[in-house]
């Protein structure tokens, strides 16, 4: 799904086959390339932290290859995977009441990120309208797909929880096959119990039930392989909606 805005010179950049190609594919070409000019290059290795909660948040990042987990830790120590962000993806925790950050940003593999400050951002923002109304409605977008996660968490119970998961890790990861659908990407059921908000034992049990019942399969990689999506959809109360805005409907 593409989507575009009216009065506006340029259309947003072309999405790939299934659908999704990064967040940052909400802003125009020419807007890219803006951000591109006020943007320096960091590298993180795999397993270390491009920024920790509770530091200060002073930059925008845009991922150039990578990915990260972003997760954040609870009062009790309870760990939650509140997303995991792909190659043109941006993240943008800033707002105007908190300086600093909500969440952790650790790196699934090695990690090239570019790094856009706060300061320039605004000063972007300050002499280009059109930027300033898409940078607010690319925010206003991560704020439905935040509230669509939460909505599928709180009310679909634990299976329904965990078939959302396995629905936006679909269409944010999911390669099609012939028969199936093959998430490419190696998550431990500590990972899912995490994403689904429940406990790894609970996860377990509801992944045997599933691989019984032919909803999916893991291959000899440890990548799940989902058969009947119609199913999980069935399970995650979405039953009558098999196409849902790919922007919204992923992990």
């Amino acid at each position: 799904m593409s989507i575009y805005f009216a009065n506006t010179t340029e259309r947003p950049v072309a999405t790939t086959d299934n659908g999704y190609k990064g967040n940052a594919s909400f802003f125009t070409e020419g807007q890219l390339d803006q951000l591109a000019s006020i943007t320096h290059i960091k590298k993180v290795s795999a397993g270390s932290y491009l920024f920790w909660e509770g530091d200060e948040a002073t930059s925008v990042y845009w991922i150039k290859s990578g990915r990260l987990k972003l997760r954040k830790t609870t009062s009790d120590g309870k760990d939650l995977l509140l997303s995991i962000v792909q190659a043109n993806d941006l993240i943008a925790d800033i707002d105007a009441w908190d300086t600093m950050h909500r969440y952790s940003a650790e790196a699934i593999d090695d990690v090239e990120v570019g790094v856009i400050s706060r300061l320039q951002l605004e000063l972007l923002m300050s002499k280009s309208g059109e930027f300033s109304y898409r940078f607010a409605m690319w925010m206003s977008l991560m704020q439905r797909q935040t509230e669509s996660k939460l909505r599928d968490l709180l009310m679909g119970g634990k299976h329904g929880a965990l078939a959302s998961t396995l629905i936006r890790l679909c269409n944010s990861f999911g390669i099609m096959k012939s028969d199936h659908i093959l998430i490419d990407i190696k998550l431990t059921n500590s990972d899912l119990a995490e994403l689904a908000g429940t406990t790894r034992e609970g996860i377990n049990r509801m992944l045997s039930s599933m691989k019984k019942e032919g909803i999916l399969e893991q291959n000899n990689d440890g990548l799940l392989q989902i058969i009947n999506q119609g199913e999980l959809r069935k399970m995650a109360g979405c039953p009558e909606c098999p196409v849902c805005p790919i922007e919204i409907c992923r992990i």
